[in-house]
């Protein structure tokens, strides 16, 4: 019997490090045979973290792998919509997240879900907490993952046990100069080049079902006002092929400058028009809004769309 550690489908940075950071975590509390795996292919940001540190990436899985005996522990994410196809959800042993909370389990679990900004900060506490040794290979690849969830520190999701993390982390694993890190990670998040328009809107995306299914990409970028420059219109091409190919009733793509703190959303149609304008009351030009200083897709924009969707 194994137990499979894994996060969500499209996983980003702190997805795919919270696959090992609570995998080691699970194997020094007791749990014998744990295996740090990925439901998804590793994003550019993702793929220069670990080849940074020379480290290598947790195994692709599918549920198909996972044998009826096996065991299933969720990080980075909770929700049915977020999962691999097919899993057995009678085999979820415990979830790790940091997300809003939507469960319909038939059997009690481990759930520590908790209000900060990165699952790699939960990681964290729960080695202090019990008293365990973070190896410094994954402290490494943690404090990275920390550094890009909550956006350097940034992030309106960000919080002090996030500072705790990222100056613990940084004296483990011998990182002194946070602030070149942060902006290596802030350069390879934003080298979006080799991906087509439709790649660049699905590169970081999530499903929220609000009643009405929202599909919310966020690309962060250094270099917001070029993106949305040149590559505008096959970016809202992209956005109604994708709208009508995954059934969705709204798509919305937030493009966030991680260096001014700011965001912008860029949409397709006169639903979308309407609903941002409700959310954040203000007014689409050309089919962007500014938001402003809005940056955390989880805080700052799915609460916002939420709301104006029940009013």
């Amino acid at each position: 019997m194994k137990t499979y550690v894994f996060g969500h489908i499209k996983p980003d940075l702190d997805s795919a490090v919270a696959a090992l950071s609570f995998a080691e975590y699970r194997k020094q509390m007791g749990d014998v045979d744990v295996i740090p795996a990925m439901s998804g292919v590793a994003n550019p940001e993702t793929a220069f973290v670990f080849n940074k540190f020379q480290q290598s990436l947790p195994q692709q899985i599918t549920s198909a792998e996972i044998l009826p005996d096996d065991h299933i522990v969720l990080v980075d994410h909770n929700e049915t919509d977020q999962r691999i196809e097919n899993l057995n959800q009678e085999q979820i042993i415990a979830i790790y997240d940091h997300h809003t909370v939507y469960l319909n389990l038939t059997h009690p679990i481990e759930i520590i879900v908790l209000p900060l900004g990165s699952s790699n900060t939960i990681a964290w506490k729960l080695f202090k907490q019990n008293n365990l040794v973070i190896p410094q290979n994954i402290a490494a690849l943690m404090l990275c993952a920390i550094l890009s969830d909550t956006v350097g520190l940034k992030s309106s999701t960000t919080t002090e046990t996030d500072k705790l993390a990222v100056a613990d982390l940084s004296a483990v694993s011998n990182i002194s100069d946070i602030n070149s890190l942060t902006l290596d990670i802030f350069k390879a998040k934003s080298n979006v080049s080799a991906l087509s328009d439709e790649q660049v809107v699905l590169n970081d995306y999530k499903i929220f079902d609000f009643g009405k299914k929202v599909l919310i990409g966020q690309l962060e970028t250094v270099e917001q006002d070029v993106l949305l420059s040149n590559r505008k219109q096959g970016l809202i091409q992209a956005l109604q092929l994708i709208k009508d190919r995954e059934g969705v009733d709204f798509l919305i793509l937030a493009v966030t400058d991680i260096l001014k703190v700011n965001t912008k959303l860029l949409v397709s149609g006169a639903g979308e028009i309407d609903l941002i304008q409700k959310a954040f009351d203000g007014t689409v030009q050309e089919n962007i809004l500014d938001i402003g200083p809005k940056m955390s897709r989880k805080k700052d924009i799915a609460p916002a769309i939420e709301k104006a969707l029940i009013q």
